[in-house]
């Protein structure tokens, strides 16, 4: 027989992976707006930030409720890590929902000639947070170990997506506003992608009990 508490859990889980599965989509459905220049995709992705926001309070409702039930040491840990979880997902919508108002002010504007490789920054970023969604679902900690390296090759095309940009302005003014807006979408990404490591983090805390957050600053 389940404990009422096992019951509880199992839900506040499952609004876990809903809230998991809407940030997901959202950080796909701002690139695909980027990418196509579709303006009520990206208008999407900024109504489905308000679902995260709802998402995020029924998590900290339902964390509240089950913290009340007086839950064991390993249980209460699951519970706090979910509520940073949680915090981390809503982020994310935050970080989608900047591109998109990126992706509105683009579009105005006639598209860029020059290339920039964006979208290979956006399959970095987005694939580590499905990773480390992926590690937490099916806990697996020593997937999730494996993810924080990785932030290291996002942060590195970050800074060079940046000077790429700023090279684009400095060439000609007419690209000053479209890539400030581009050099925001860059800056968002490498924001996922931090926030993908976050729950990695999380996922190794939960599940070996071991706090990595400042593992690569010790002596």
């Amino acid at each position: 027989m389940q404990r009422p508490f096992d019951i509880e859990l199992a839900k506040f889980k499952e609004s876990l992976l809903l809230m998991a599965g809407t940030a997901e989509d959202s950080v796909q459905n701002a690139m695909r707006a980027l990418i196509e220049r579709d303006d009520d995709l990206a208008n999407r992705v900024k109504a489905d930030d308000d679902l995260l926001d709802r998402l995020e309070m029924e998590v900290d409702e339902e964390a509240i409720n089950l913290l009340s039930m007086a839950p064991l040491a390993t249980d209460l840990r699951a519970v706090a890590v979910g509520m940073k979880i949680s915090h981390e997902l809503e982020r994310v919508g935050d970080e989608a929902t900047s591109i998109a108002k990126s992706v509105l002010e683009l579009n105005r504007e006639p598209q860029l000639k020059e290339s920039v490789d964006i979208p290979r920054m956006a399959r970095l970023a987005t694939a580590l947070l499905r990773s480390a969604l992926d590690a937490f679902v099916h806990q697996r900690p020593d997937q999730a170990r494996l993810i924080i390296p990785d932030d290291d090759e996002v942060d590195q095309l970050h800074k060079q997506l940046n000077r790429e940009l700023t090279q684009l302005m400095e060439y000609d003014k007419a690209n000053i506003r479209r890539c400030l807006n581009l050099i925001v979408v860059v800056k968002r990404l490498e924001r996922v992608a931090d926030h993908a490591t976050n729950i990695a983090e999380e996922v190794v805390y939960l599940y070996e009990a071991t706090d990595i957050r400042h593992a690569d600053h010790a002596p």
